[in-house]
């Protein structure tokens, strides 16, 4: 797991509790919110075949209630330790099959 920097939060995609990860405060997390690769990245997934972001959601960080810590605590138990942000969906998120040229 990797060490821990303090506080959890959990991103809204209006309105909706859909990601939570660690930061120092919440300036930073709230500047997760303007990256343009992490928007791409809520774009590109879905839950139960609906867009977990639609191009113009509204994002907004705040302090991870207990239910949204504790999935997070218990879903980054299972992460080895690495530079890399953690980050615990709170949504279903749909599997997609990978086509492979064979």
């Amino acid at each position: 797991m990797p060490p821990s920097l303090g506080l959890i939060f959990t991103i809204e995609v209006d309105g909706t509790p859909t990601v939570s990860f660690e930061a120092r405060q919440l300036r930073e997390a709230s500047e997760l919110c303007q990256e343009e690769w992490f928007r791409s990245d809520l774009n590109a997934l879905t839950s139960n075949g609906e867009p977990v972001c639609r191009i113009g959601a509204k994002l907004k960080a705040r302090i991870a209630n207990e239910s949204e810590r504790a999935k997070y605590l218990e879903a980054s138990q299972e992460v080895e330790a690495s530079d890399d942000i953690v980050m615990v969906y709170l949504v279903a998120l749909d599997v997609v099959a990978l086509k492979t040229n064979e």
